[in-house]
């Protein structure tokens, strides 16, 4: 059974989402404030963490920093903020996904079961995708560039690979997020957050990109350096 933990100091939305993952048919523990959360994670990794934002004391961004020191645990973040930046951040520190509140249970769950189904490496191994010194095994889920790994969060990794499996076309965020994400619909600045992310880790001057190139007006285009084979 998928191991859920929650945390969240408003004890009515902790048990209204505890009870929707229940009856989703995962074990579900719950925290109240950051301490407690990293305790529990600590003694027991969790399977996912759905962390609030706004807790007291220790916030949530603090607790998602704390949370990759103990493992690649993915998390998805619920904020009562409407501010972008905030968002954006959660993302950046690797967060997986986001929901605002005010949610509905039954999407959050729904949001769970999809994060959790991209944390299990594919059951028949698919061919190695190479192109301009990137190495990307899906089967393994590992990513190295120029034969050193590159450290890529589960939703790098999935647009990683996509790239690498479509060289040379355009795509546009809405396109991405049904493809990689699996969502008709949420915030396409996460799709932009994740490319600017990936564009750290893969491309020598991310702020000049060759491998992942912006096509203004389109979307997203990759397109590995004059010279290299796909």
């Amino acid at each position: 059974m998928r191991h859920v933990l929650i945390v969240d100091d408003d004890p009515t939305v902790s048990e209204v989402v505890a009870g929707y993952l229940e009856r989703g048919g995962f074990a579900v523990r719950r925290a109240a404030d950051g301490p407690a959360a990293l305790a529990a994670a600590r003694d027991r990794r969790p399977d996912l963490v759905v962390l609030d934002l706004m807790l007291p004391g220790m916030d949530g961004l603090q607790v998602c920093r704390e949370l990759r020191g103990i493992g690649p645990v993915p998390v998805i973040m619920l904020t009562a903020r409407s501010d972008e930046e905030d968002r954006v951040l959660g993302l950046e520190l690797g967060a997986d996904d986001y929901v605002t509140k005010p949610f509905s249970p039954r999407e959050l769950v729904l949001r769970v079961e999809s994060v959790l189904r991209r944390a299990v490496p594919a059951p028949r191994p698919g061919p190695v995708l190479r192109a301009a010194g990137l190495e990307v095994d899906p089967a393994a889920r590992r990513a190295t560039k120029d034969g050193r790994e590159v450290a890529l969060t589960l939703r790098e990794f999935d647009l990683l690979a996509f790239f690498l499996r479509h060289p040379g076309r355009v795509w546009d965020r809405e396109r991405l997020m049904r493809e990689v994400w699996g969502w008709e619909f949420g915030d396409l600045s996460t799709v932009t957050v994740h490319v600017r992310r990936l564009r750290g880790k893969i491309e020598d001057d991310p702020a000049r990109p060759r491998l992942i190139e912006t096509v203004w007006g389109a979307g997203y285009r990759f397109g590995p350096v004059a010279g290299e084979a796909v």
